[in-house]
């Protein structure tokens, strides 16, 4: 039997102390993205069909600048089922510098069954501006799921380091002031950032701008030096109350002791009704009642989201039941976290 696994961070309630570091993107530190077009071979009769006119030309161009030419008549008898067009894309870290190893993800755009197998043939990848600045290659790893996922999607799939970066990226680094954008964006957090840089180098150094940018004043000289000291700073910030379900593996992460209030939501053979009860109540254990092929569950007061979880897999509950019914509480404002499912 299927079950939805959870995994609880442990931020109940409480400040964690963090560095400014990692909280926040120092202005230029950004990340850049690269896109390019290219050919997946070697499939076992997964790769697309005639009907994929690009797919035929792609490879008929490639060969051709191998030295191998067709007729018009051959062309029109050359089957395609072991090769696949695709999409190659790629994300490069700041200040990534030439002959830098990264990771390629490839996703097709024909009608290939599977890329299970395949290898990618010499693709280069471009940027915003049009220029090449990586050449991917490479064995495409697709994924194998696991017992709890929803489903296996292997149309996609990546490369570690199935990349090479042929040239480094410009930089320059800002001048006067520097901004630094909150990963997620909180006026606490924000003040928070402001004040401990302040009372570090004196007031006026730091400003927020608003939930999301602290602006901060730079020093006319070893910058680098006062960059380092401002991202070792600490400060207190609490975690927002949220919720992931990772739809593929069936997992969920949830920053913090989210409980949900009283509702009644029904999906499939199973129904979930928290009632309201007096903050006396003692313990919650949940009430579950079988009627055929279908499961009631009653809460007596408003559960967390791991009892809730619980007393779901302890009936049989399929992982798209309790996404199911964790959107629509949230959906109701029952759930008050937000949820977000992948």
């Amino acid at each position: 039997m299927r079950r939805i696994f959870w995994l609880l961070l442990l931020f109940v309630n409480i400040s964690l102390a963090v560095r400014i570091r990692d909280v926040v993107t120092f202005e230029g530190n950004q990340s850049n993205v690269l896109i390019g077009y290219g050919i997946v071979s070697g499939l076992n009769g997964t790769g697309d069909s005639k009907a994929t006119i690009f797919t035929v030309d792609s490879l008929v161009n490639m060969l051709s600048r191998m030295g191998i030419n067709f007729t018009q008549a051959q062309i029109n008898q050359m089957t395609t089922k072991n090769v696949a067009a695709v999409m190659v894309t790629a994300k490069i870290p700041p200040y990534a510098k030439a002959g830098a190893p990264i990771s390629v993800t490839i996703s097709s755009i024909g009608d290939a069954k599977s890329l299970k197998g395949g290898v990618l043939l010499m693709t280069p990848l471009k940027g915003p501006d049009g220029k090449v600045y990586a050449i991917a290659q490479g064995q495409v790893v697709t994924p194998s799921g696991g017992r709890n996922a929803l489903n296996v999607n292997l149309n996609s799939g990546y490369i570690p380091n199935g990349a090479i970066l042929q040239r480094s990226l410009p930089f320059t680094m800002p001048r006067g002031y520097i901004n630094l954008y909150l990963n997620y964006p909180s006026f606490e957090t924000a003040n928070a950032i402001q004040n401990a840089i302040n009372d570090r180098f004196g007031y006026g150094t730091a400003v927020a701008i608003d939930s999301d940018t602290v602006r901060v004043k730079l020093p006319p000289y070893n910058t680098v030096d006062f960059l380092a000291m401002v991202g070792k700073l600490r400060i207190n910030v609490h975690p927002p109350a949220k919720i992931v379900i990772d739809s593929r593996t069936g997992t969920i992460v949830m920053g913090g002791n989210v409980r949900i209030s009283p509702v009644a939501v029904s999906t499939g053979n199973i129904t979930v009704e928290v009632r309201q009860a007096p903050a006396t109540t003692g313990q919650n254990k949940p009430t579950a009642i079988k009627q055929g092929k279908k499961y009631s569950v009653f809460f007596v007061k408003a559960p967390t989201l791991q009892e809730l979880v619980n007393s779901l897999n302890s009936v049989g509950a399929k992982p798209s039941d309790i996404i199911n019914i964790l959107e629509a509480m949230e959906a109701q404002g029952a759930i008050h976290a937000k949820l977000e499912v992948e």
